[in-house]
């Protein structure tokens, strides 16, 4: 590693010793030994599922992203496989992930790989950089982890262990994140790279903590400047929006099987773009009480996207022209039948109510609520509408 400061150059210095580093790294490296998380993407040296794996990352909770992998890896075991899916399939199974740009990308670069790499991801951070949706972090995290390069990665969790350590303020500006970079750098083994910044990584997530800091479990707390006194700047306060969202239902036209009314989202929109959701009420709805088939929501859930806290309200609405009526947009309807929902690229949100309203299947348990598939007037069912 090179922990050496450079007192004939201007380049950042790194902000531990040559000592501190070594100590730093053999304590977090044992540490990792012992206490890292079995998580399916782990100890698995092949670049592809690394690749997918970091993107399905970003910006998304472990937790979220276990189910998901493992779905997705099923279906899309290899670089070819994913590149002759349709994106709609590919946006499917990517539902409740959010951030479906990442999908998007994830698909344009695998039909790249195939057409012009032979389907095998380049070896270096400096190449992998070169493709679509590939950036500095997840180039250096590939790299690092599927072929061993001795290059830092540096996420959220890696800058807040080592601002922490090195006790620098944590403060925006091109300065700082050289600083970051270069200490991180600094700290990076000539072998077992990958494993060093998974590390890093997993100190960040589960001890070195935003708020409440676990320093009684650090294992580099010898080496911490601050040791849980560091002072973060606070987080931007999330937005509340308050939205309601029609529920419409029917039994298809085999007598049998259930639909649900969809509304696709245009293809200009800056968020979820071409996907399918409940339609959206306007006016939350109240324009017209007496079309609404029930005063009270069948569903209240509270859904977070981008900086948002949305208090959402599903009402049941009995016909598809009512729906429209009522909705803010009354275009890009369309029945879906519930079986086939799992094969629909539906937004987070949509994927959450109809799972909780029973209409699609789940992997996490949803409780004891029950509801009727279908709506229609004064809470009966209906055996059809108009299409």
């Amino acid at each position: 590693m090179n922990c050496l400061r450079s007192p004939t150059t201007r380049a950042p210095k790194p902000g531990l010793t040559r000592q501190q580093c070594e100590a730093f790294t053999q304590n977090l490296r044992a540490w990792y030994r012992v206490h890292a998380r079995v998580l399916p993407w782990r100890g698995v040296r092949d670049p592809y599922r690394t690749w997918i794996s970091e993107i399905m990352l970003q910006q998304t909770r472990v937790n979220a992203v276990i189910d998901h992998y493992a779905r997705f890896m099923t279906r899309f075991p290899t670089v070819v496989s994913l590149a002759l899916a349709p994106e709609e399939e590919v946006l499917a199974l990517w539902s409740g992930l959010g951030y479906y740009r990442r999908a998007r990308m994830l698909h344009r670069t695998a039909k790249l790989l195939v057409e012009e790499h032979g389907g095998v991801l380049p070896s270096t951070a400096v190449e992998l950089r070169r493709l679509p949706g590939i950036g500095a972090y997840t180039s250096a995290a590939i790299a690092s982890i599927a072929f061993g390069e001795p290059v830092a990665v540096v996420d959220g969790n890696v800058e807040r262990v080592l601002l922490r350590v090195t006790g620098r303020p944590e403060t925006p500006g091109a300065a700082a994140a050289e600083f970051i970079n270069v200490t991180a750098q600094a700290l990076v083994p000539k072998t077992n790279a990958g494993d060093h910044n998974q590390a890093m990584m997993e100190l960040g997530a589960t001890v070195c903590l935003p708020r409440g800091p676990m320093c009684d479990q650090c294992p580099v707390y010898d080496e911490c400047r601050t040791r849980g006194e560091h002072t973060t700047t606070p987080r931007t306060p999330m937005r509340s929006q308050r939205v309601r969202y029609a529920l419409t239902t029917r039994k298809a036209e085999d007598g049998l099987a259930v639909e649900v009314l969809l509304q696709r989202r245009p293809a200009e929109a800056s968020l979820m773009a071409g996907m399918l959701e409940l339609p959206q009420l306007e006016h939350a709805g109240e324009a017209d009480g007496a079309l609404v088939l029930t005063e009270e929501p069948v569903l209240r859930v509270r859904h977070a996207i981008v900086g948002t806290n949305y208090y959402v309200e599903v009402m049941g609405v009995p016909q598809r022209r009512v729906a429209a009526k009522l909705a803010l947009r009354a275009d890009s309807m369309e029945w879906v039948l519930t079986s086939e929902l799992a094969n629909q690229p539906i937004t987070g949100l949509t994927r959450k109510v109809l799972q909780r309203l029973r209409l699609m299947k789940s992997t996490v348990a949803v409780g004891k609520q029950e509801m009727p598939l279908l709506i229609g007037r004064g809470g009966k069912a209906t055996t059809g509408d108009e299409a």
